[in-house]
């Protein structure tokens, strides 16, 4: 009966994270996890239940070795001089930018008002929910919020961190600049890991300035999440 009620209450508890909660999905999921695993223990045997607690076993060391890079990569480069960075697109909702990608615009600002210098790019095309580019509202908070519109360009057509990467490089070549010479990527501190791999994959070895997640169970959820990411790299790319 207690493990009939914890599993039911974890499972409310998924729901809740999944629909009223955003940004929790993957904690969701893990709990669902959780609960259908208490629920199918009464039917198993002791076999059973040993071989289940040595997949979980591995499984577990396995995302724990993969989280150390990505959380080694989530400071940034904190010395890192850039020519030019590239800002990845988060949700738009309507006409206005999500929290995550207030929060990456406004590293980009931070990065700006310190390295009069530099170039920003805002990488980001129209997606079926948004009313505008990812690209055009970052360049908008930006301008409103004091950046010089005149070192902003705009990438409006990718759909991926891959296309955010290459179309933002052949911008820069266009300019007759190289991107493996000074370039950043600037998005949230857990997706740091996984630009940096794919810039690499594209030949320029990027530097990273890491935008803070506000709310913590954001930031654990999204971590999870990049486990995923990560491990779909390794294997399909």
């Amino acid at each position: 009966m207690k493990k009939h009620f914890l599993s039911l209450t974890l499972i409310i508890l998924g729901l809740i994270l999944n629909f009223v909660f955003s940004g929790h999905d993957y904690i969701a999921y893990a709990l669902y996890l959780i609960a259908a695993l208490i629920a199918a223990s009464r039917f198993m045997g002791r076999r059973l239940r040993m071989v289940i607690c040595i997949i979980l076993a591995i499984c577990l060391a396995y995302f724990v070795i993969i989280e150390i890079p990505i959380i080694g990569a989530s400071s940034g480069d904190k010395d890192f001089e850039a020519d030019y960075i590239i800002v990845l697109g988060a949700l738009v909702r309507g006409k206005e930018p999500s929290l995550s990608m207030i929060e990456r615009t406004q590293a980009a600002l931070d990065y700006m008002n310190k390295h009069p210098d530099t170039m920003v790019i805002v990488s980001g095309g129209q997606g079926d929910m948004e009313d505008i580019s990812e690209a055009e509202a970052m360049y908008r908070w930006l301008v409103d919020n004091g950046a010089d519109e005149s070192r902003i360009l705009l990438e409006d057509k990718s759909t991926s961190t891959l296309e955010n990467l290459t179309f933002s490089f052949d911008i820069i070549r266009q300019r007759g600049d190289d991107p493996a010479e000074a370039t950043a990527v600037v998005t949230s501190e857990y997706h740091i890991y996984r630009a940096k791999l794919l810039g690499r994959d594209l030949g320029v070895e990027l530097g990273g300035i890491s935008a803070h997640t506000t709310y913590f169970s954001v930031r654990v959820n999204y971590y999870i999440r990049e486990a995923f990411g990560v491990t779909y790299k390794w294997l399909f790319s």
